[in-house]
Formats: structure tokens, sequence, C-alpha cells
């Protein structure tokens, strides 16, 4: 049986289990893409994966690094997917903690040098950060320019992401333009509720998504 290790923020979590660190497997995937992806695989690949969540809502690229024995390395997984870049973003806007595009694009690489180092066999998927038009990021009264920074960074880092699956040999997950479309059909809100975290049509497109880019490297 092959381990499938999904890594990232509150995208990913998405009220996962937490009881224990001893807590890893399929019950606990929480209500987003990864619990999506199982039930698609799990179907049609009956006793071949199992999978584990570790996201954790608000980390950062350097909180990723921070956990990579622990959460990504002492788990052995066969495949590691990672969505990042978000917060990174976000928090510096809002709270002056987040990771400029210079620090991403050092930290991200070095998250996949060590993985390539000490697991020289796991396949790895890099998933595009994404954002769309919601209650956290559009323009308000006191924050008239948060669209614009929302949209043009998010654009920056996930070229930077881009670059890095090319530099590494990795599988790109592109996501932004089949939100964008599915968002001009829907609306915003159907896809995305507050602009960052998905709904469940938003977790279903992601989960389409990268099932079609696992198909490449499985």
């Amino acid at each position: 049986m092959k381990t499938i290790l999904f890594q990232g923020d509150s995208i990913t979590d998405w009220y996962r289990l937490y009881d224990t660190a001893d807590i890893k497997y399929d019950d606990c995937l929480g209500m987003g893409y990864p619990t999506f992806v199982k039930g698609r695989l799990g179907l049609d690949n009956p006793g071949k994966y199992r999978f584990i969540n570790r996201g954790i809502g608000g980390n950062r690229i350097v909180d990723l690094y921070a956990r990579i024995q622990l959460d990504f390395i002492s788990l052995k997984p066969d495949y590691i997917s990672i969505l990042e870049g978000i917060n990174d973003i976000w928090h510096g806007r809002d709270w002056n903690n987040g990771v400029d595009a210079e620090h991403y694009n050092k930290v991200y690489r070095m998250l996949i040098e060590d993985l390539k180092r000490y697991l020289p066999d796991t396949k790895i998927m890099l998933m595009e950060p994404f954002v769309l038009q919601g209650c956290n990021t559009t323009d308000t009264e006191k924050d008239p320019g948060r669209a614009d920074y929302f949209k043009k960074n998010t654009a920056q880092y996930s070229e930077i992401v881009r670059r890095i699956t090319d530099d590494y040999n990795l599988e790109f997950v592109p996501l932004q333009q089949k939100l964008n479309e599915a968002a001009v059909v829907m609306g915003d809100s159907q896809i995305a509720g507050d602009g960052v975290h998905p709904t469940a049509i938003g977790h279903e497109i992601i989960a389409r998504e990268w099932i079609k880019h696992f198909e490449k490297i499985k």
C-alpha cells in the first residue's frame, strides 16, 4: 500500500482531526479536497493507497519547513502534495507576519531540496496558490488596494511555484484558471466564500485537478 501525504494550510487542513500525533490515516482527513481525492482514488483503487493529511490552518512556507522532520520525513510517504502560499501573502497584509516573495522562494526551495535528499524516491506535487474575490480579499474603505494586492501577489507566488516544479522536475497542479472559470459561471462566493477558503464546489474542482495530475506520476 502506498502513502499519499497532503500538506499545506487551512485549505488542506479543513477540519481534519488533531487529537494525537498518532492519528495518521484515512478517517481524519477533514472536509476538503483530501477527502474528495480519497473518495475517488479509494473507490477506483481498493487497498492501493492510504492517506495522511497534515495541513495546519495559518501555516506559511516557513511553518512547513519547521515541520519537515515530524510531518514529512518521518512519515515516509510515497507521494507528497503541497498547497502553500496564500498565508504568506495574507499575513503580510493584515498582521505584518507574511513571507515576502524572495524568502518564499528561498524557503520553498530549501524544503524541496531537503525532501529530495531524505526521501529520494518520493514523488512530489506542488499545487498552485490561488485567490478569488471575497470578504477577505476585496477592497474596503480602510484598505482600498486590497484586491489588487492579493491578485498581484498570488500571481507572483504562483509563478514561483511553477518555476520550482520546473527546476526540480516535480508535478505542478494549476488551480487558478479552473477556479476562475467556475467563478464566471457561478460567482466567486460559490467557489470560495471569503476569497481564500473553498466551498464544497471549490474543493471538488481542486480534487479533480489534483487527480488529473496525480495520474501522470502514480
